[in-house]
């Protein structure tokens, strides 16, 4: 896992600057501290920071094909490179290095941007064929790792962060509104947009061609839940599924450097680990984060898998405090504002992986999304199902399964629940029923909006975006499907795997690997018959099938709690933590301008009383903090990075006049 960045030139041969590449590079060193490298001509400059996990002596990038007609700078993994690498051999291709890299290289030559069917893997990659005068980017299927990427004066500038594209001064720093309007819907933004105007992320699953002046952006990959036509029985799919989850995870223990696992004591993690136990050699060393707060504390399960699987296991134990102190970095590394502290002790638990010597996890994310494990989906059924009946006196107590293992469940009070759920759905489009109630709870947040921001959003609608980037073939799911393609499309892929994944594990350099989210895995899944991946209201029902006798009965039964982290209380635990009153001040209001002042004011000091309650007062806090915090330290107070920032003895240079 690297970071990457670089410049091309639309029109015309014009001068690259090694010291611009070098300040892109040094900005995300911690996305690749272990060495740098860069390739430069008068239409393309390539710069890379490196995380050396496979080949760690000869995998140094840049790389080229034979030639040295064709280079690339690439971030990320191809996890079936050995496979593919044998092939390309067979071909005639010739290898310099024995890294994943160089495939990419080599298959790009035979089938051009054909190539990434063909990879199995988490990536984001720019290639440079010269001969062709071609410029290609890609993303993974998923969004397992970033692109982001600007115009300006004739050029393409992009990277793996948006830091780096602000090193280049001719990149303007603004706070996108309709990016906030977003946020303060979906919980992220929406692909291309970032929370900075005129800074592009290229969608999951998608590529870029720059050629002849012209930028053309194509999908090549999205979701398919149409069903299976050869339906099979459920102890087959079991099978099926349990074969796919060994040899992802087998795929993804492929490296040069040892590999652990975080351990939550979910289904998923435990399910990843206990994979690696059985089915392999690799030694089993687990990290996973505690609570002091018992409310969001796992400690008990994590002990019990621990004990089971006989692992070498470190934990990190996360207090109120920690999270506030480490918050500012936290949003240093998400880009974006945020509406829960989850990320923060993610964070903290990378740090903790990366000080016991290691580089590289696999983690469960991805399987609530493909098995249909958040409470989301199971609210999506239960509402369908009294509406089928609207006037039954009844069926609205189904709502009591509903959030268990929340302190204010909006389940508590069967009237409020009622209101709750009976949300009016008129003015969506009919796919989006399964998400609107959570929509409408966040949107509630937009009332501590600034008038500006306001004016600036006048009669923009947030969701026409959204429906932009979702198949025209969601409209034939099923309700079920189509709830978990908005999940997979919007949170997973532009919150999930980036603020609370890449970003976090990276901003300590180490490297996410994600066994549920091979490609052939998520098909597989998207296949299933609807009652297989949820049963009545049991989520991940054909998971917890196949995997019955590799996990303790109370791992498998044991009630969901979905991973969460305290929020308003992290800043007010040992009184007000500084950065807070300052980012809240009168004047930083004023100057930022993104937020009324008074209602921030009023609702900051609610907040400090400890009269803040329920998901909307703590979506709309950490929000406004996490805002404030992305506007000082990317608009007021960017750093300026000196050439001092790289070890120019890690370097690897090729100028081309």
């Amino acid at each position: 896992m690297c970071g990457i960045a670089g410049i091309f030139n639309l029109h015309k041969d014009q001068e690259i600057s090694i010291d611009n590449l070098r300040r892109m590079a040094a900005i995300i060193n911690h996305r690749g501290p272990d060495g740098f490298g860069f390739y430069k001509d008068r239409r393309a400059g390539f710069a890379h920071a490196r995380l050396s996990i496979i080949d760690l002596e000869g995998g140094w990038q840049p790389i080229h094909n034979e030639d040295k007609s064709i280079w690339i700078t690439f971030n990320g993994e191809i996890f079936n490179y050995v496979e593919l690498r044998d092939t390309l051999i067979s071909r005639g291709h010739r290898f310099y290095t024995k890294s994943d890299t160089e495939v990419i290289v080599h298959l790009y030559e035979d089938h051009g941007v054909e190539c990434l069917k063909y990879l199995n893997g988490q990536f984001a990659f720019a290639v440079w064929d010269k001969n062709n005068d071609k410029f290609f980017a890609a993303r993974d299927r998923v969004g397992i790792r970033p692109l982001f990427y600007t115009f300006v004066n004739g050029s393409m500038i992009f990277a793996s962060e948006i830091k780096s594209l602000f090193t280049d001064n001719r990149v303007k720093r603004e706070i996108d509104p309709r990016a906030l309007d977003q946020v303060f819907t979906f919980w992220m933004t929406i692909s291309p947009r970032t929370a900075f105007k005129n800074i592009l992320e290229l969608p999951a699953g998608h590529y870029m061609v720059v050629e002849k002046g012209d930028c053309k952006i194509e999908k090549c990959w999205d979701l398919d839940f149409t069903p299976d036509v050869n339906e099979r029985s459920e102890q087959e799919y079991a099978e099926e599924l349990r074969e796919l989850l060994i040899d992802s995870t087998k795929l993804r223990l492929r490296a040069d450097v040892p590999v652990g696992a975080y351990l939550s004591g979910g289904i998923d993690s435990s399910v990843i680990t206990a994979l690696i136990k059985k089915h392999t050699n690799n030694p089993l060393r687990t990290f996973s984060v505690a609570f002091h707060d018992e409310v969001y504390d796992e400690s008990k399960y994590q002990k019990e898998m621990i004990e089971y699987l006989n692992t070498d296991h470190s934990v990190i134990k996360c207090s109120y405090s920690d999270i506030g102190k480490v918050f500012p970095d936290v949003i240093w590394h998400t880009e974006t504002p945020i509406l829960r502290t989850a990320p923060a002790p993610l964070y903290m638990l990378s740090k903790l992986v990366r000080d016991n010597g290691y580089k590289v996890v696999l983690t469960g994310e991805g399987s609530d999304e493909v098995f249909a494990g958040y409470d989301i989906f199971k609210e999506v059924k239960v509402r369908k199902f009294m509406e089928m009946n609207p006037d039954s006196k009844f069926r609205s107590l189904i709502l009591k399964r509903l959030y268990p293992y929340l302190a204010n469940s909006p389940t508590k009070s069967l009237k409020f629940s009622e209101a709750f759920f009976k949300t009016d759905v008129s003015g969506y489009p009919a796919e989006f029923y399964s998400h609107i109630p959570r929509w409408n709870t966040t949107s509630k947040t937009k009332f501590f909006f600034s008038d500006r921001i306001k004016e600036e959003l006048n009669g923009h609608r947030s969701t026409d975006e959204l429906s932009s980037l979702l198949s025209d073939n969601i409209q034939k799911y099923d309700y079920m499907s189509q709830a978990q393609y908005l999940e997979i499309k919007t949170l997973l892929s532009n919150y999930l795997l980036s603020s609370q994944g890449d970003r976090m594990a990276m901003g300590n350099s180490v490297e996410g690997r994600f066994p549920f989210l091979d490609h052939r895995v998520i098909e597989f899944c998207c296949k299933l018959p609807p009652n297989l991946r949820m049963q009545t209201l049991t989520e991940k029902y054909i998971l917890k099938k196949s995997m019955n006798k590799l996990l303790p009965e109370s791992i498998t039964k044991r009630t969901k709690q979905p991973y969460m982290a305290p929020d308003i209380k992290s800043f007010f635990s040992d009184g007000t933590i500084d950065y807070v009153d300052e980012m809240f001040s009168e004047g930083t209001l004023k100057e930022y301008d993104l937020f009324d002042v008074k209602r921030a004011r009023r609702f900051l000091e609610k907040c400090r009383k400890g009269l803040a309650i329920g998901f909307k007062d703590n979506m709309a806090f950490v929000g406004i903090l996490s805002s404030q915090l992305l506007h000082h330290r990317f608009i007021d107070q960017f750093p300026s990075y000196t050439l001092n920032e790289i070890d120019k003895t890690k370097e690897h240079i090729v100028e081309v006049a």
